[in-house]
């Protein structure tokens, strides 16, 4: 009889009890058996403990004294995590039953595998992809997309490809990669800390990998709002700080120019015009965190 390796299912909650308990739910409904999952806490208002034990009481909670952010969150966990491979999933996403079968058959096939991300389906839209695979960090540009995003599924995208990075909101990472590569970036917080870890993953050698076989459903950003100044802030800043990190060189001052002669203006006429001055100072804000913390190396130390 094979023994099936363990798997840890982490996700984080922030001020999100009840759509966490229904992510805990559709836990209950894997048919994988050997998991440990973990629940950290990043310093919500109330204690989520006793909501979450009733649904799962096997369930590990991890209470922060402090916001730790994303990837602080999720390293929290990772240091409690006993198990071969970790499965990093969003608190606002449900998971279908086999899902890990099909993320754990990618490490099994492929020898050079680093991350593997499930198909994302929305979830309050039934039927339409999000995620199936994602394109390359356009180096000029900083952007990039989601192959398949807002399609309906047709099979269209029912093959395992390499892609350029995991999605964030699930996505299954080897013990072996985790000791290899390091923790995930903190001084992030919020946003980019994945598309940055897949980076210092696939420098190691590792390729990531989308498998269609295994679906999760997505109630996207439930927790950060879809316009809060956080988000604003917190994705101008990483934008920036991603280039900084990723991109040398003539590319780097190839976005520097796009980002100071396009960006910027459009930005700041666009926050005027709309009279949305809360946004228009996060999204300065971003900016001047970058003029003012310019030594990569110290920042990152002042993060760990």
């Amino acid at each position: 009889m094979t023994i099936k390796p363990l798997i840890s299912i982490i996700t984080i909650n922030y001020n999100n009890a009840d759509i966490t308990a229904d992510l805990l739910r559709s836990i209950l409904c894997l048919q994988y058996a050997n998991t440990e999952v973990i629940v950290v806490d990043n310093a919500s208002g109330e204690n989520p403990s006793e909501k979450l034990k009733s649904v799962l009481p096997s369930v590990k909670i991890i209470l922060s004294d402090k916001n730790l952010g994303f990837a602080g969150g999720n390293n929290l966990g990772i240091k409690q995590a006993k198990g071969d491979y970790l499965f990093f999933v969003n608190n606002d996403t449900e998971l279908t039953p086999t899902i890990l079968e099909g993320l754990l058959e990618i490490f099994h096939n492929y020898p050079d595998a680093g991350v593997a991300s499930p198909k994302f389906h929305y979830y309050y839209a039934p039927g339409t992809i999000e995620f199936a695979g994602y394109n390359a960090v356009n180096t000029f540009t900083a952007r990039n997309s989601m192959v398949g995003c807002r399609t309906k599924d047709e099979g269209q995208y029912d093959a395992i490809s390499k892609t350029n990075y995991g999605h964030g909101g699930g996505m299954m990472v080897s013990r072996r990669v985790i000791d290899e590569v390091g923790l995930m970036p903190e001084v992030y917080f919020l946003y980019y800390e994945e598309f940055d870890w897949c980076e210092q993953i696939k420098k190691k050698g590792f390729n990531i990998y989308y498998q269609y076989k295994s679906l999760i459903y997505h109630k996207e950003s439930m927790s950060v709002g879809k316009t809060s100044t956080l988000k604003t802030f917190y994705l101008n800043r990483n934008r920036i700080l991603f280039m900084r990190r990723n991109v040398k060189g003539i590319s780097f001052l190839g976005f520097a120019f796009y980002y100071t002669f396009f960006t910027l203006p459009k930005n700041t006429l666009g926050f005027l015009l709309k009279k949305e001055t809360d946004h228009l100072k996060a999204f300065w804000k971003g900016i001047k965190w970058n003029l003012s913390n310019r030594n990569l190396k110290k920042i990152e130390l002042c993060a760990e």
